[in-house]
């Protein structure tokens, strides 16, 4: 389905996102979502929220997953977002969230959802062996997104197709129910440089929190010394670094290690390379870069750590923020149920 001259949403302009409480965050998720949240909180009204109704697609224990919502909640306050500024709550604790995925279930067709590539990757050659969740992701993706008619969505490569998906499936209902303008048709917003870091063990890979090595990634609960240590274990060639970016391309390890240095420096690349052209890893750039790595990512594992030690003070951030979510969700659902002429008591 393609845009067709849509009726334009003159609702106001909202930004959101969540992570999956499904493993440690680690520099990639802060390089690539957090540090974006962080910034946009700031200038559009933003809605940040612990995917945990994502997470159990496939199998989690339930008697961590609470704990996994507060350790992503104090990721998200120990990398700056601030509760009196930004909606930050559990997606379970939003019941639209799941009732107006049940409605898009409905709108969505099957062919736009076998074509999208992450349910393949995902269930690879037994699909037949995962659940209807992982299949229907995206639809759920849908209502995240729309349940608070937003208009910009910050994403990877890898999440381009579901919010286009999200685009096909707010048409398609504005159309059917003749309601033009009534959803969004919302943007994305890239991630910029810095965005995709790749694993510290193959440059070839992202960085993952499913990867079996932890030395492959920085945890955003690392401490100092692990942070070090990992920097200094990274993999990388025998050669000195280059003059130009260019020349990094046949080089994947090099080239993430500058990335990173130059994401976690505010800089460029190419403003890495002028200063260590020539140089060799292990003598300067990796000490340097392991100094600059902790400078920025220690103060977030401390203070993460200090945070979990008070999860009454996390669960109370996220009841306000889910009270607040709910503010706007519970009226969007109110009038999707007249709209699709639900019974409504």
């Amino acid at each position: 389905m393609t845009d067709q001259s849509p009726a334009p949403y003159a609702g106001p302009q909202r930004v959101l996102s969540g992570v999956q409480p499904t493993g440690d965050l680690h520099l990639g998720n802060y390089l690539g979502a957090l540090v974006k949240f962080t910034r946009l909180q700031h200038e559009t009204p933003t809605f940040i929220f612990v995917a945990d109704l994502h997470a159990i697609t496939e199998w989690q224990d339930p008697a961590k997953l609470k704990g996994q919502v507060r350790e992503i909640t104090a990721a998200y306050l120990a990398t700056g977002l601030d509760p009196s500024v930004a909606t930050i709550f559990a997606q379970s604790a939003v019941p639209e969230h799941a009732e107006l995925a049940w409605i898009f279930d409905c709108v969505a067709r099957i062919g736009w959802l076998d074509r999208m590539t992450q349910f393949k990757d995902k269930a690879g050659k037994h699909k037949e062996r995962a659940s209807v969740g992982l299949y229907a992701y995206p639809v759920l993706q849908a209502a995240d997104i729309l349940i608070y008619k937003a208009t910009h969505v910050p994403v990877g490569e890898d999440q381009r197709q579901h919010l286009e998906l999200t685009r096909d499936i707010a048409q398609k209902f504005n159309h059917d129910f003749d309601v033009p303008g009534f959803f969004p048709l919302p943007d994305a917003l890239t991630q910029g440089p810095g965005a995709r870091v790749m694993s510290l063990r193959d440059g070839r890979a992202k960085m993952s929190k499913s990867d079996p090595s932890d030395y492959s990634r920085i945890n955003l609960t690392d401490d100092a010394d692990a942070i070090a240590q990992k920097i200094r274990k990274a993999r990388t060639d025998p050669d000195p670094l280059p003059e130009k970016v260019a020349d990094l391309e046949a080089r994947p390890e090099a080239l993430n290690l500058v990335s990173i240095y130059a994401a976690l420096s505010g800089r460029t690349s190419q403003d890495v390379l002028d200063e260590f052209a020539g140089q060799g890893f292990g003598q300067s750039f990796k000490p340097k870069l392991a100094d600059l790595a902790v400078s920025v990512m220690g103060p977030i594992g401390v203070e993460m750590r200090r945070l979990l030690s008070d999860p009454a003070e996390i669960d109370r951030i996220l009841a306000d923020g889910a009270a607040r979510a709910r503010a706007i969700a519970a009226p969007t659902m109110a009038e999707v149920r007249k709209i699709v002429g639900l019974w409504a008591g």
